[in-house]
């Protein structure tokens, strides 16, 4: 079976560390959609300017085309990407039948506490607060809700449960 699996949530919520131990349990291919930012994205953010929704709609496009890209060949995908907004994802499935997010939910104390231990990172940890200020949670059926006060094992036993499908017998 193919998948094609977003992992979401804000900047150090674990969509890296998640996202590459789901697709090594599914056998897929596994992107950083960080490593998908032009340059002058990734300038602006090492300044401490949050991009707007016309830095990020090139980006969002060239993720979903990679997406697409693997669905249409039957190649399974884990993408790490921050997905923010409604709207943002709405452009990831465009085209992308069959996608799922996975939202690695947290609250800001905890997240901020992760985020003050990185310093490889071009997101800085006080450009946090503008990623909650811009995130429009999903709802539980557009995406598997998941807390990040669990261990990553917990998180992918559970991603895992609701991603493949029951074995009969």
């Amino acid at each position: 079976m193919t998948h094609a699996i977003i992992v979401m949530g804000v900047s150090g919520s674990g969509k890296t560390t998640v996202g590459k131990a789901l697709a090594d349990a599914l056998n897929a291919t596994f992107y950083d959609g960080d490593d998908f930012h032009p340059p002058q994205n990734i300038a602006k953010m090492s300044r401490g300017i949050p991009l707007n929704d016309s830095d990020r709609q090139p980006w969002l496009e060239s993720l979903r085309d990679l997406i697409t890209e693997h669905i249409e060949h039957e190649r399974s995908i884990v993408l790490a990407c921050s997905a923010l907004k409604k709207r943002y994802r709405a452009i990831l499935r465009e085209g992308n039948a069959g996608l799922r997010f996975i939202y690695l939910e947290g609250d800001f104390d905890l997240i901020w506490r992760r985020m003050q231990t990185r310093d490889e990172h071009y997101m800085k940890a006080d450009m946090l607060q503008s990623q909650f200020n811009a995130l429009e949670a999903p709802l539980d059926d557009e995406a598997i809700v998941i807390n990040v006060k669990s261990g990553l094992r917990e998180i992918i036993e559970y991603a895992l449960r609701f991603i493949m499908p029951p074995h009969t017998d």
